[in-house]
């Protein structure tokens, strides 16, 4: 099966945050209420400046996902 790129994840217990879920690598979730991430991979041996331009990258395409995805419910 496969996955796709981003997810929206939803939970109880913070109901007025928003998450996505990005599940190729680095695979992470963000809160975009306030853009805190939680990552699932080990970035330590990565180049600096490669992580930081990619990192700006997915959360610009996590952030599309997101409004994407509201508008299809309008």
């Amino acid at each position: 099966m496969g996955l796709p790129k981003f997810l929206l994840a939803d939970n109880s217990k913070y109901p007025e945050d928003i998450f996505v879920l990005h599940t190729e690598f680095p695979r992470f979730l963000i809160n975009l209420k306030n853009d805190e991430i939680e990552w699932f991979e080990d970035l330590s041996g990565e180049k600096e400046e490669d992580i930081a331009s990619e990192v700006s990258n997915l959360i610009k395409a996590a952030s599309i996902f997101y409004d994407q995805q509201i508008e299809g419910y309008k």
